[in-house]
């Protein structure tokens, strides 16, 4: 049995968000599906068996756009541009000396990685709290240290997911916290507010190169996107774009580390560890927010 904790009063935009997530997910999936027919509003919206107003009033309250503007944040060539202005506001940033051009909307993060010791320990004298939590991307898991957060992933089922971290971190003592991982949820999932003063702390797990490319991750900005190639050339290691792609997949922690703001130099979003249409709607959701 699923353990969702119902967000606070504080909360309800996200869990608002999450809810309509499930039909806005359905109808992006359905313009993927059928992006050359160019289907019309009145069209996707008997899809998901809704109405025309409904559906419009649905998609503007989740994205803050309408869904003719999102869809155009979806298209190779909105891509492009993205792309362009991406790689110029990062060298301006590497240029004077900055980590990242901190937007308004970045999240401040830090990373930890164990050292090998603790590695190969897999997880002796760590207590780890998690849950289950929504987004406005769908369900979650949130796993948490004392020492930061290290796990999330996109989810539905609880049981599979405990299965899983018990894997990943065999000798932890293992403790479920759904209402401490609401709201963290909160703070991780509403970036639009004030930049808080207090960092989120992410303490995770790897190799050496797969540090190094989390790390380039985390200094692409909010609403902008990059290559394979550009993370590869960022971590010094510019032929090495596939063995960058291989570690960028098994990123641990969803949006923090943002993977998905990783797409292929023609402009097509490319693959993403929790599926394409998420991915559609993480960055359509960042391009709305950030330019809407």
């Amino acid at each position: 049995m699923e353990n969702l904790v119902a967000a606070p009063n504080e909360q309800s935009d996200t869990a608002s968000a999450a809810r309509d997530y499930e039909r806005i997910a359905r109808a992006i999936e359905f313009l993927g599906r059928n992006a050359a027919d160019q289907p019309d509003l009145t069209e996707v919206a008997r899809r998901i068996h809704l109405s025309e107003h409904h559906f419009q009033r649905l998609f503007t309250r989740w994205a803050g756009v309408s869904p003719k503007r999102f869809l155009q944040y979806l298209t190779v060539e909105h891509a492009k541009a993205r792309l362009a202005e991406s790689r110029s506001v990062l060298d301006l940033a590497a240029g004077v000396g900055l980590s990242g051009p901190g937007r308004l909307h970045d999240l401040f993060v830090t990373l930890e990685a164990m050292t090998p010791g603790e590695f190969r320990d897999g997880g002796r004298g760590l207590a780890i709290r998690y849950g289950l939590c929504e987004s406005p991307f769908g369900r979650c898991l949130i796993a948490t240290t004392a020492r930061g957060i290290c796990a999330l992933r996109f989810a539905e089922d609880e049981s599979m997911e405990r299965a899983a971290l018990r894997a990943e971190w065999p000798h932890a003592a293992l403790q479920h916290d759904p209402v401490k991982m609401a709201d963290l949820a909160h703070r991780i999932f509403a970036p639009l507010g004030p930049r808080p003063a207090r960092p989120l702390a992410l303490l995770v797990k790897g190799t050496n190169f797969q540090i190094q490319v989390w790390r380039a991750l985390i200094r692409v900005p909010f609403g902008s996107v990059v290559t394979y190639g550009d993370v590869a050339s960022r971590t010094g290691h510019d032929k090495a774009a596939r063995a960058t792609g291989r570690a960028i997949g098994a990123n641990p922690i969803a949006w923090l580390i943002p993977c998905h703001r990783v797409i292929r130099e023609s402009g097509a979003l490319g693959g993403y560890r929790w599926g394409p249409t998420r991915k559609a709607a993480i960055l359509g959701w960042e391009a709305a927010h950030g330019f809407g």
